[in-house]
């Protein structure tokens, strides 16, 4: 069986009303016990190496795809350079895959731009992000 895992997403993703991006990664509250939780790139890739997923996901900064302007190019270009922090920190590459995730939005040629950058970083498979949140 291949094992998937989504970084961010269920997370920090599910919660952004209590998330924070910032470029040292996404600040949230645990829903639990409100406790203020840190995920870096860093931590997100090896949490996905100690679970021995076949597929990983790089942490993104996520926000709707319905944001339009400033919000959402800063995401997309926050999202390539964690990809960076992903592939350096990532500790299993010859057994797991890390993907990239192509942001962007609602915009074409943010997502071309996006993807342009994202392959030039030679990762096994990428995703589209952005698009299960209600648009």
């Amino acid at each position: 069986a291949v094992v998937s895992t989504q970084s961010g997403h269920y997370g920090p993703g599910s919660l952004l009303k209590l998330a924070n991006f910032t470029e040292e990664g996404v600040k949230f509250q645990s829903p639990h016990n409100g406790t203020e939780m840190l995920l870096t790139p860093e931590h997100s890739m090896a949490i996905q190496n100690a679970l021995e997923s076949d597929i990983m996901m790089q942490l993104d900064d996520v926000v709707s795809v319905l944001t339009k302007g400033e919000r959402m190019y800063e995401a997309m270009e926050r999202s390539v350079r964690w990809l960076d922090r992903c592939q350096a920190a990532h500790k299993k590459v010859s057994t797991q895959n890390l993907f990239g995730i192509i942001q962007g939005g609602l915009e074409p040629e943010w997502r071309l731009k996006c993807l342009k950058k994202m392959i030039s970083k030679d990762c096994p498979g990428y995703a589209i992000g952005g698009l299960s949140g209600g648009e």
